[in-house]
């Protein structure tokens, strides 16, 4: 209660404090019948006896038309509940305030929704008065948590590991590749900077300028559109350090986690297991896999290779043609005829695969259109193979690899929820499952153009060891020394040791990507003055946040998010200037038609 004129905060007055007068500060959260209010500050709440009698008058009359939600100041005097009526579930339950004198501050006028958790609103309104809905207990909580956890992880890297805390620009120049930037005009006619998506180039100078170690809480920015879950504007804790190895930084981000974790959530256990990309595809079919459940992909070509099945045999013709499934576990009791088709369905919209069913049967014998054409001994290596108990259900899949192991992913994913929502307990929610990927492949194809290479991650990505001579015959096979950390299924951190060559960074970008060199020629001469061998890695804080808490959303960590279309609802930005101040940055807007007329209406 420093710097303030208040004795005591609504949530610290105990037993201890009987007797004693207190001045608090808070919003009206409940008034009943004239009788008692209860008040609410950001430590907790504090219930206030308005006083009966005849000499404060004045007092019962001013906090009985109290609206709720309205700041007010009371004085009175700390004396025990009556016995019986202590509230255990309140900390302050024990004692009450009796009311001697009473000031409101501010009143509330009516609320377009009541400030309580359990009052469903629309995530809408939600965010077009934000400053309401930052009341509530749960984002109260969620941003004090942010704000311990930044705090701690400030104390581990500059207090113990002698980090330096450097701002970095936020009007730069465009980056080639990775995610669409923002752009801002500037009074030079044509030219525009960029809003950096990462400061990734920053660090990097940094290093070749000698600090050696360097750490921020970066706000990065990406045009992204709408995108689920996504920000324009979002955090990141930002690392890099000179003469280090993939080792170490992911030992410095294992013990700078364990020593920001919240208590409590529990204790987080270091080393975080590690698996390949490779791996994680062939095991889980995405590079960012919920390590929680099991439910693995299970190559099974070898079971069926000799099966006179024509699309297992067509499937397994191909090069990089592959047999796979993944077990249900009691699907047949938690899963329906429409949600097994739901999952069918969903596989061949979002990833054209055809999805083959294999239920086994109490008397174990399996129910399926292949079963026909499986003798004795196949079906139980099939069973074996991927432990089928029963009542299971199985979902294969053949094809091309890489397609065949996404959708069986996907659909892992997707009956996980099925089953969860059917009643099974499959996913522990206060479990927290680190896991780091590595060895990813260092170029892929361009969706647009397949014989084209785009960077798997940024063009500052330096190659394995291991497959450096391949940089030069061929790219493709390049492994890269990036690595992600994922939690529970979601990516919360990604990194790379760097190409510190200015010779091997512009082979990189003039003759694998085909990229103009000329934009990033600060950074290339840079690499030319002496620069340290680095690496470093960038941990989302807003996913990591809403993962620790819990929280449905991103939106839900952040005090004024943007909204699933990028928009501040609350301001109502981004919003239209007017041709004047437009002039000095030498843009004029053209209007499509249908704009055009709706602006003159």
């Amino acid at each position: 209660n420093s710097f303030v004129t208040r004795t005591n905060t609504c949530g610290e007055l105990r037993s201890a404090h009987v007797g004693q007068k207190v001045t608090l500060y808070g919003w009206v959260q409940y008034q009943r019948q004239g009788l008692f209010l209860v008040l609410r500050d950001f430590h907790g709440l504090t219930q206030v006896i308005i006083p009966q009698d005849e000499a404060h008058s004045h007092v019962k009359e001013l906090l009985s038309r109290a609206p709720v939600e309205s700041v007010v100041r009371v004085t009175g005097t700390v004396a025990p509940r009556p016995l019986g009526q202590e509230n255990p579930k309140m900390p302050t339950g024990d004692i009450e305030v009796k009311a001697e004198t009473a000031e409101i501050l501010n009143s509330c006028k009516k609320l377009p929704f009541e400030i309580k958790d359990f009052i469903k609103k629309s995530e809408a309104l939600r965010m077009q008065f934000r400053y309401l809905d930052l009341r509530s207990s749960r984002l109260q909580s969620s941003l004090r948590l942010r704000s311990r956890v930044v705090m701690r992880m400030r104390e581990f890297l500059c207090n113990l590991h002698g980090f330096v805390d450097v701002e970095t620009p936020t009007l730069f120049k465009r980056t080639p590749g990775g995610a669409k930037e923002f752009l801002v005009p500037s009074r030079e006619a044509g030219k525009f900077y960029s809003l950096p998506q990462s400061p990734q180039q920053f660090k990097q100078l940094l290093m070749v300028g000698g600090l050696d170690r360097y750490f921020q809480v970066a706000r990065c920015y990406r045009d992204e559109g709408s995108r689920p879950d996504r920000q324009p504007e979002f955090t990141q804790i930002d690392i890099e350090m000179s003469f280090v190895d993939q080792a170490g930084i992911q030992r410095l981000v294992e013990g700078l986690l364990q020593h920001s974790w919240p208590e409590e959530r529990g204790s987080i256990m270091t080393p975080f297991p590690s698996m390949t990309y490779e791996e994680a595809l062939a095991e889980y079919g995405t590079d960012k896999p919920d390590t929680r459940f099991g439910m693995k992909i299970v190559d099974i070509s070898d079971v069926l290779r000799g099966s006179n099945i024509h699309f297992v045999q067509n499937a397994l013709s191909y090069p990089h043609g592959s047999l796979r499934a993944i077990c249900i576990p009691q699907g047949v009791r938690y899963l329906s005829n429409k949600d097994l088709e739901s999952l069918k369905e969903s596989a061949k919209s979002q990833f054209n695969q055809e999805i083959m069913e294999i239920i086994r049967r109490p008397d174990g014998s399996l129910k399926s259109l292949l079963t026909k054409f499986l003798g004795e001994k196949e079906q139980s290596e099939l069973i074996q193979a991927l432990n089928m108990q029963e009542d299971d259900v199985v979902l294969l899949a053949a094809g091309e690899h890489k397609q065949v192991c996404s959708t069986l992913g996907a659909l892992r994913l997707l009956s996980a929820n099925l089953l969860e929502a059917a009643g099974l307990a499959l996913r522990d929610p206060t479990a927290f499952h680190f896991l780091w990927v590595v060895d990813f492949p260092l170029f892929l194809p361009k969706a647009e153009n397949p014989t084209e290479l785009e960077s798997a991650h940024h063009p500052f990505t330096a190659p394995h060891p291991s497959d450096a001579s391949l940089l030069y015959s061929d790219p493709t096979k390049v492994r890269s020394q990036h690595y992600d950390l994922v939690l529970n299924g979601n990516e919360v951190g990604g990194g790379s040791i760097r190409i510190h060559s200015a010779e091997l960074q512009r082979f990189v970008l003039e003759k694998v990507l085909k990229e103009d060199s000329e934009v990033l020629s600060h950074l290339i001469e840079a690499l030319e003055f002496g620069a340290p061998p680095h690496g470093g890695i960038a941990l989302g804080l807003d996913r990591l946040i809403s993962l620790i808490v819990d929280a449905p959303s991103i939106r839900d960590v952040i005090a004024f998010p943007k909204s699933f279309r990028g928009r501040d609802l609350m301001g109502n930005a981004p919003d239209y200037v007017t041709p004047e101040e437009l002039e000095p940055y030498h843009i004029q807007v053209s209007w499509p038609l249908e704009e055009k007329e709706a602006k003159k209406n």
